[in-house]
C-alpha cells in the first residue's frame, strides 16, 4: 500500500476484479513542499491577485463572466470528446437545433452558473455536488445514468466498449466510494492549516478518482476548481477556468493523476496543477486585457445622437453579451422593431464592428467576429 490507497479485492471466480481504495484525507504522512513547488505557489498568487485586480476594469464584467463560463464549458466537454464550437452553442437558433454535443454544453453552462449561484447559500458539500451533477445531465445522454444520485454500482475507465477486465482504473467500490465522499466533503469545509491552493489540487485528484458518478465526472470534477476558489475568496468571480490549461496537456493531466495512485506521489501532481492555475490566470489576463481594448476601440466607432435612446449603443451593449445573433431574436430580446434592429445592425456592419454570417436569407445570422476571435483561442 502507497500513501494514495491501495486495491482491493471484489467478487470472486471470473468476476473477480480489484478496485482502488483511497486513503482519506488529509495525507499521512504529510506533503512534503519543495523549493520549486513554494515559488510556483507564490507564482500562483501573483497571477490571481493581478487577475482580480484587472478584472475590475472589466467594461461589464456580467458579460465577460457569461462568455467565459461558455468558454470553460466548451473546453471542459471537448476533453471528454464533446465535438462542438464556440459558434454552435451561441448561435441563436442553437434551441432549435442542437445536436446532443451542443446540448451537453448548454447543460454544463447551466450547471456551472446554477453551482456559483448556491455557493452563496450552501457549503460544498456532497448535496450540492449531486445538485450540480443532476443539471448537467438532464435530458442528455447519460440522463439514465442516475442524475444527481452517486453510482450504486461499479464504474471504470478504458476505451469504448470497454469491459471491467480491460478497464485502465477502476474507481472504489460503492461502499469505499460513499465513505471516501463522507471524507472528501469533511476535509473540503474543514477549516484547516493548509494553502487554499494545495487543497484545492487535492481536492481535484481525489473526487477524479473516487468517480462517484456513472458519468459527468471529469466536468464536475473541473467545475470543483472554480467553485473551490470562489469559497475560499481567492477570487471574488468566476473567472479562471482550468479546462484550457488540462485540455492543451491531457494527457499529461491524466498520466499525473495516475502517478499518484501508482506510487502516492502527491508532490508531482501538485506542481503539474499549480502550473495550471499560473497557466489559467495568464490566458485570463490577456483576455481581459484584449476584451477591453476591443470595447474601447468599438465604442469610438459608435455614432453620437440626441435621441434619448441611441438603438446602436443598445444592440452594441446585446453583442457584448450574445457575439452572435439574428434580427427576430435580438428585436425580441431588446423590446424593438424588426426595421430598428435591422438598421442598427446595418450601421455596425458599416461601422466594421458586426460581419454577416452565412447567407441564407431567412436565417441570416451576424456575427462579432473579432470579440469571438479573443474568445475562440484555445477552443
Amino acid at each position: 500500500m502507497n500513501r494514495a490507497g491501495n486495491y482491493v479485492n471484489n467478487l470472486s471466480g471470473k468476476l473477480a476484479y480489484k478496485s482502488f481504495k483511497p486513503s482519506f484525507l488529509p495525507l499521512t504522512p504529510e506533503l512534503t513542499i519543495s523549493p520549486s513547488t513554494n515559488a510556483k505557489l507564490l507564482e500562483a498568487y501573483k497571477y490571481l491577485l493581478e487577475l482580480e485586480g484587472i478584472s475590475k476594469y472589466i467594461p461589464n464584467k456580467e458579460l465577460f463572466i457569461s462568455m467565459y463560463v461558455r468558454k470553460e464549458a466548451l473546453l471542459s466537454s471537448q476533453i471528454e470528446g464533446t465535438q462542438c464550437t464556440l459558434e454552435d452553442i451561441l448561435n441563436p437558433a442553437v434551441d432549435i437545433n442542437a445536436n446532443q454535443d451542443v446540448s451537453d454544453v448548454i447543460n454544463y453552462i447551466d450547471a456551472c452558473l446554477y453551482a456559483i449561484k448556491r455557493i452563496e447559500s450552501l457549503p460544498i458539500c456532497c448535496r450540492l455536488i449531486k445538485e450540480t451533477h443532476e443539471k448537467l445531465m438532464a435530458g442528455v445522454r447519460g440522463q439514465e445514468k442516475s442524475p444527481g444520485d452517486f453510482r450504486k454500482s461499479q464504474n471504470w475507465i478504458g476505451g469504448s466498449g470497454s469491459t471491467i477486465s480491460e478497464a485502465r482504473y477502476i474507481p472504489p467500490n460503492v461502499e469505499d466510494m460513499i465513505d471516501a465522499m463522507t471524507n472528501l466533503e469533511k476535509f473540503i469545509n474543514d477549516d484547516g492549516d493548509i494553502d487554499p491552493l494545495i487543497k484545492n489540487a487535492l481536492v481535484h485528484y481525489q473526487f477524479e478518482t473516487i468517480h462517484p458518478f456513472l458519468d459527468g465526472n471529469g466536468r464536475i470534477g473541473r467545475l470543483l476548481i472554480m467553485l473551490m476558489l470562489l469559497d475560499s475568496k481567492i477570487l471574488s468571480s468566476p473567472i479562471l477556468y482550468v479546462s484550457y490549461f488540462l485540455k492543451k496537456n491531457q494527457i499529461e493531466y491524466y498520466d499525473r493523476m495516475s502517478e499518484v495512485r501508482n506510487s502516492g506521489n502527491y508532490e508531482q501532481w501538485i506542481f503539474f496543477f499549480l502550473e495550471a492555475i499560473c497557466e489559467a490566470s495568464k490566458d485570463a489576463i490577456t483576455t481581459i486585457e484584449n476584451i477591453n481594448k476591443l470595447h474601447e476601440i468599438n465604442i469610438k466607432k459608435l455614432p453620437e445622437t440626441n435621441r434619448k435612446i441611441n438603438n446602436v449603443k443598445v444592440l452594441f451593449d446585446y453583442i457584448e453579451k450574445y457575439p452572435i445573433i439574428d434580427i427576430q431574436k435580438t428585436a425580441k430580446a431588446l423590446n424593438m422593431s424588426y426595421n430598428t434592429v435591422s438598421n442598427s445592425i446595418n450601421k455596425l456592419i458599416e461601422l466594421k464592428v458586426l460581419k454577416k454570417g452565412n447567407d441564407a436569407a431567412r436565417n441570416r445570422i451576424y456575427i462579432y467576429d473579432k470579440y469571438l476571435q479573443i474568445l475562440r483561442k484555445d477552443t
